[in-house]
């Protein structure tokens, strides 16, 4: 082969991967189509996507602007009334029932999640392990999650209402008094945070038993062969292979016991003396009530702005967990 063919020959494979030869060409050409396609692409999915979000700024967010109106003016559930500023918070914030409602409400949050998160974490052990009945042990388990709360309230009212419902007779047969639980402002807190309690433990059962079905059981065989005794084996695998589960978890209880109206409403209204009024009782009656429509919706802001900063904190819990 001579050294003109040869050179030639180069020549044009030069002139076929080129950036305007025949190669590069039909390659910049895949690229501009691809690029193409996905703009194209893009463009579907924006405008597939646009209803939805319109549709959701439209129910979230004209709802969340009329409340900030309302919580900065003087008027009613009628009338908007004069621009007062922040002055509903500040009279929010300097009244003494406010501090009253939040005090109880920290304390039932405490209670109700991680008093449902222990009842929960308990029964979820308990089912992974080979018991009679165990089907329909969990079927009961769910049902006081799963009645309406109407129902529920209305079965413990039954049982610790009057000095001659259930419980009450029950203590007065032990020769322990007759105490009314829903009558004394103690006894009253402590009923409505066990029911709580009561009605919660299911979801956090779910939440855990499905953590726990994750977790490998060869990790509980290698720890038992190195010597590890169940309870290490317990606060040294189980609870940190749930964790992201379990801060979830409390997030989401948290929010619900903030947030819960029924619960307490219909099992004591608030009373007796305002000892079980939360705030989103409180801010009912303020709105509802006595038609101060401003300074019940600055307390709905506030818990609000509460729940999100207790969310963040534990949302970066989960962050470090997944990390781990």
């Amino acid at each position: 082969m001579s050294a003109t063919t040869t050179q030639s020959g180069l020549a044009r494979a030069r002139r076929g991967l080129a950036p305007g030869g025949p190669g590069g060409g039909s390659r910049n050409g895949a690229v501009n189509r691809k690029s193409k396609l996905s703009a194209q692409a893009t463009k579907t999915f924006f405008w597939l996507l646009l209803p939805s979000v319109v549709l959701l700024v439209l129910i979230h967010g004209y709802p969340l602007v009329y409340a900030g109106v309302q919580a900065t003016h003087d008027g009613d559930l009628l009338q908007t009334g004069n621009f007062v500023g922040i002055e509903n918070f500040g009279k929010v914030l300097s009244s003494g029932a406010f501090w009253t409602a939040a005090r109880f409400t920290l304390m039932f949050t405490i209670v109700g999640v991680f008093g449902s998160w222990l009842v929960g974490l308990g029964l979820a052990l308990l089912l992974r392990t080979k018991i009679p009945a165990g089907g329909t042990f969990k079927v009961l388990l769910l049902l006081p999650w799963v009645v309406p709360i109407v129902v529920s309230s209305t079965a413990w009212n039954w049982l610790v209402a009057t000095p001659g419902s259930l419980i009450p007779s029950l203590f007065r047969n032990l020769g322990l008094g007759t105490p009314l639980f829903l009558a004394d402002p103690t006894l009253a807190a402590i009923t409505v945070m066990v029911f709580k309690v009561w009605v919660s433990f299911p979801f956090m059962m779910m939440m855990i038993s499905a953590a726990l079905a994750s977790v490998d059981t060869t990790v509980y065989e290698a720890a038992s062969m190195d010597g590890a005794t169940r309870w290490q084996q317990f606060s040294q695998i189980t609870l940190p292979l749930i964790a992201r589960s379990t801060y979830i978890s409390w997030i989401l209880m948290t929010i619900f016991c903030v947030n819960d109206f029924p619960t307490i409403y219909l099992l004591t209204g608030g009373g007796p003396v305002n000892a079980t009024t939360s705030l989103v009782v409180l801010a009912y009656r303020s709105v509802f009530q006595d038609f101060q429509t401003g300074p019940g919706v600055a307390i709905a802001f506030l818990m609000t702005m509460t729940l999100v900063v207790v969310s963040v904190i534990l949302y970066r819990q989960i962050r470090k967990s997944s990390v781990e």
